[in-house]
């Protein structure tokens, strides 16, 4: 048997395609035996022969995989131990992992905490909102969330932007509920002095936000929290949003594919812009209003992007919007 499942983990990389499904389709057959031999290539990387098959061979054992996975991270081979520990989680997440490893990724993440100034938060393309950073019970009571649980900034921005961040389940009522994953990042400090609220969170969690509707969701958190903004960055359709609530209410917005593309009437910073311009075409650029999410960001709030360790304060947080989901019952295997 061993010589078979070497063979058929061999044919994942070759280069006919009708070969390399009928290997898969073998060692699916095989069930969890065919574990031992299938970690090795994972633990070569993901240019290794086979690495893909590799990966499409786990995901349809599924949860068939998991106790032979439980026991290699208990007993070994010690080589196969971390790497086992990362599949456990891509298939089945938290619930997966037994309680020793539960507490060592608690302990690590505690660990990691202690040194991870400084932060980076993606500021090429994405949408978040932001809210005064004073204000983060009133923010998790504005949007219904749930088991909040301390993690790096790496981890929660992975969590909620990479990783798989909604989940459909049956709750206890045996009804089928969706929950979403969202990142709250830590304290940011904008030192501009036209600023109500020094200090600001963001909030990142990509479907929650598209799923929920971010605009919404900032007038929701607006009216807990005094101000809100939701920001999207979208390179491939060549797009920019930023929009500002208060008290529940529009202020002032933004939006490149919008008409009209501004609402509300320009804030102090956009008419600075435009008296600031140093040429007519940066007069004519700014006429309306400053149509750029990041530098709205900038002057309202934060801008995402590298973070220094000096204006950067706690640590920040993964949540869920229910109840009986934790943050880490979602699949997928998350940096630290």
């Amino acid at each position: 048997m061993p010589d078979i499942i070497d063979s058929l983990v061999h044919a994942l990389s070759n280069e006919d395609r009708s070969s390399r499904v009928a290997a898969e389709d073998g060692l699916v057959a095989l069930g969890a035996r065919v574990v031992d031999r299938l970690l090795p290539v994972l633990c070569l990387g993901r240019h290794a022969g086979g690495y893909l098959g590799v990966e499409a061979v786990l995901r349809r054992l599924g949860d068939e995989a998991v106790p032979r996975l439980r026991e290699i991270r208990r007993h070994g081979p010690g080589n196969l131990r971390s790497v086992a520990l990362r599949v456990i989680t891509d298939l089945s997440g938290e619930q997966g992992l037994d309680s020793a490893d539960r507490r060592a990724i608690e302990r690590l993440v505690r660990i990691k905490l202690l040194s991870e100034l400084p932060v980076k938060v993606p500021a090429e393309a994405g949408r978040w909102l932001a809210f005064p950073a004073d204000r983060l019970d009133d923010a998790v009571a504005a949007l219904g969330l749930h088991d909040l649980r301390p993690v790096t900034t790496v981890m929660g921005v992975a969590a909620a932007t990479e990783a798989n961040d909604s989940l459909e389940f049956q709750d206890s009522q045996g009804e089928t509920q969706t929950a979403y994953r969202v990142f709250i990042t830590p304290e940011f400090e904008n030192w501009r002095s036209s600023l109500q609220f020094k200090n600001w969170r963001m909030l990142w969690g990509n479907s929650f936000l598209d799923e929920l509707d971010g605009f919404d969701l900032a007038n929701r958190l607006s009216e807990r929290c005094g101000e809100a903004h939701f920001y999207i960055i979208d390179p491939y359709n060549d797009a920019e949003n930023w929009y500002v609530a208060r008290g529940g209410h529009l202020v002032r917005s933004f939006g490149t594919h919008n008409y009209p593309q501004f609402e509300g009437e320009p804030l102090p910073f956009e008419v600075e812009f435009r008296e600031d311009a140093v040429d007519e075409d940066e007069a004519e650029e700014y006429s309306e209003g400053v149509p750029y999410a990041r530098t709205a960001a900038d002057n309202l709030s934060v801008e995402p992007g590298p973070m220094l360790a000096a204006d950067t304060h706690g640590h920040g947080w993964l949540a869920t919007t229910h109840p009986e989901v934790s943050p880490f019952r979602f699949k997928g295997a998350l940096p630290i």
